[in-house]
């Protein structure tokens, strides 16, 4: 299954994600600028914030109460699509998701 993070000046990068893995340790291991990940994906940073492009947006679903409250803690302007990556766990129907990684 693969996953695509689009940069901030459009570059792409487009890496193979097992299943169960979540996005943000996806893009951590394909060294994907802008997505830091802090927190190691426990949910108490803000460092993984990504825009789900909008046709990817239903099946990646919506956060939650607490990661609602964490996006508003990001760096990065919030966008209706906004979603910390480490909350998006790779499945079948994610395969070609394609992420933004928002201006910091």
């Amino acid at each position: 299954m693969k996953a695509t993070w689009i940069l901030p000046d459009g570059r792409s990068i487009t890496a193979e994600v097992p299943a169960g893995r979540n996005l943000m340790e996806a893009a951590l291991a394909a060294n994907v600028p802008g997505v830091v990940g802090e927190c190691g994906g426990s949910l108490s940073c803000a460092t993984c914030h990504v825009h789900v492009a909008p046709d990817w947006a239903a099946a990646a679903g919506t956060p939650g109460d607490f990661e609602e409250a964490m996006l508003d803690l990001a760096d990065a302007a919030r966008a209706p699509t906004s979603r910390l990556s480490c909350q998006i766990v790779m499945t079948p129907s994610l395969d070609g998701i394609v992420l933004r990684v928002p201006q910091g």
